[in-house]
């Protein structure tokens, strides 16, 4: 799955620090979400797009391979 979530991040002004605080997460998660090598959790990624006033699927996307 890919994500915009740097992207959002940028977009509100936010470092890796500041929006793991915001989310409870630890930065290293919002790393490893960031480079693809994590998938948050449901209940996580919504909290997230909401976070960011966006959809889900404005902030992840979901790819062909990942239904295989």
């Amino acid at each position: 799955m890919q994500n915009n979530v740097s992207e959002f991040r940028k977009k509100f002004g936010y470092s890796q620090d500041k929006l793991a605080e915001k989310l409870g997460v630890s930065r290293q998660t919002i790393i490893s979400i960031e480079k693809g090598k994590y998938n948050p959790s449901l209940p996580l990624a919504m909290v997230m797009a909401r976070l960011f006033h966006a959809k889900l699927e404005d902030v992840f996307i979901l790819e062909e391979d990942d239904f295989k």
